[in-house]
């Protein structure tokens, strides 16, 4: 009964966000961005003084208006962040209509998901510092119009640590909205989701459904945002090879590399967690969840895979359906360890590319804002973007520098959605172990 209601009450999400996705991949935008940035490197380079073809005063002036519907771009996605992490954070822990069942589960699921969320953002920031893929790209001048000076001011000295703690809980929220505290914004919405739990769903169900119309809204603006990405990406990276060059090529190939290598490195940890704790090889996991896997790489899209992520763990690993389908749903808006280690590379790229250095209490609130953004972000190509711009602005690196890997952000991806699926499936094995009820496997 309770998965009825549950299926009446939130339709439109997954129906929509599924329906966003397969629209996306029919219409290749994806390949649409890849070519945008080619031609954005390639036009810039041409506009560059190392060509010579134009004057230096004139390529500036070409590249700024080239890279107007850039700007257009990024003001858009920056303007719809905060209600998109709202409505997706509420409804994500609010998403259980049944308190029991999360008294019992929801601990430990959020637990591990924060957990490993913390784990992937510091192997991001270990593998970035380690190989420095931002180091070809170096020298770029900080634009003074996005220092967020502000948000970033005294983190690298002593900070008093409970005054610290209190300042996360928004004394005011509208404020911390107004400023684009994203920290403080995902804590406010985690507390209302805790307490619309909490109450009487007859109740509760009217700000439900508010927040349902205010994410598909988002979703919307969303999507007008990523139809003008190619665009976009091409008048960026014109704009910004006419000064770094054709070198930015080789810079990328380095980021991806990065990316991938910690991604498989959190691949690693997962399944030596499930061999430790679960008592399940790697290659047996592997086997089962293949089909699954591959389908969340192809699509870019948690929340589109969700009905096989599901029938995946109840039928091949032998999770019982009160374990998979609470986990799975709430994996999808809160459990994005691939994202959390993107997140964290690239925000180590793009400071290593801007010169801007990182002490240990900017890459500690990288790591903090990569895990509560982790939580706002709704399993959908393409929004990983639009956080990525929050954390760079509270770190105080340029947002504009979103244009360097945007380009390749289609192929990361499709491994980082593999990534968050294959932790939604171990964290759905390690529930069901420490339930002792476990199912004996089908096969």
């Amino acid at each position: 009964m309770h998965s009825q209601e549950s299926a009446l009450r939130y339709p439109r999400p997954l129906r929509h966000l599924s329906v966003y996705l397969s629209g996306l991949v029919q219409g290749r935008l994806w390949l649409k961005v890849l070519v945008g940035m080619l031609l954005g490197l390639v036009v810039g380079t041409l506009l560059g003084p190392s060509v010579g073809l134009v004057e230096p005063e004139t390529g500036a002036t070409l590249g700024n208006w080239l890279a107007f519907p850039g700007q257009l771009f990024l003001a858009t996605i920056q303007m719809i962040v905060i209600p998109l992490v709202i409505a997706s954070v509420v409804r994500g822990l609010a998403a259980s209509e049944n308190l029991n069942q999360l008294r019992r589960l929801g601990l430990r699921v959020i637990a591990f998901f924060i957990v490993t969320t913390a784990i992937a953002a510091t192997i991001g920031l270990w593998v970035g510092s380690v190989i420095s893929p931002g180091d070809m790209l170096s020298g770029l001048t900080l634009p003074p119009a996005t220092a967020a000076d502000n948000t970033t001011a005294g983190l690298g000295g002593a900070v008093n640590l409970p005054e610290a703690l209190l300042g996360l809980l928004p004394g005011n929220p509208l404020d911390a909205m107004v400023e684009g505290q994203m920290l403080q914004v995902v804590i406010f919405s985690s507390i209302v989701g805790v307490a619309l739990v909490s109450m009487d769903p007859a109740k509760s169900r009217p700000m439900l459904d508010l927040l349902d119309s205010l994410q598909q809204v988002c979703m919307t603006v969303v999507r007008w945002a990523m139809g003008l990405a190619p665009y976009a990406v091409f008048g960026l990276m014109a704009q910004l090879t006419t000064t770094i060059g054709f070198q930015a090529m080789l810079g990328m190939a380095s980021y991806v590399a990065t990316v991938l290598l910690g991604l498989l490195i959190m691949l690693a940890v997962y399944l030596i967690i499930l061999k430790v704790l679960g008592g399940d090889g790697p290659a047996e996991f592997l086997g089962k969840t293949r089909d699954v896997l591959l389908l969340a790489f192809s699509t870019s899209s948690s929340a589109a895979v969700m009905p096989l992520s599901i029938r995946t763990a109840e039928d091949k690993l032998g999770i019982r359906p009160s374990v998979s389908q609470f986990v799975i749903p709430l994996g999808a808006t809160i459990n994005m360890t691939g994202t959390a280690l993107y997140q964290a590379v690239a925000t180590m790229f793009l400071a290593q590319v801007y010169g801007v250095d990182l002490g240990l209490g900017s890459m500690a609130l990288v790591v903090a804002m990569a895990v509560g953004a982790s939580i706002g972000s709704p399993a959908t190509p393409g929004v990983g973007i639009v956080i990525l711009a929050m954390v760079l602005q509270t770190v105080g690196i340029p947002p504009s520098g979103i244009a360097l890997i945007m380009g390749v952000d289609r192929i990361l991806d499709m491994c980082r959605t593999a990534i968050n699926v294959t932790g939604d499936l171990v964290t759905c094995r390690l529930m069901e172990n420490l339930s002792g009820q476990r199912i004996l496997d089908p096969d």
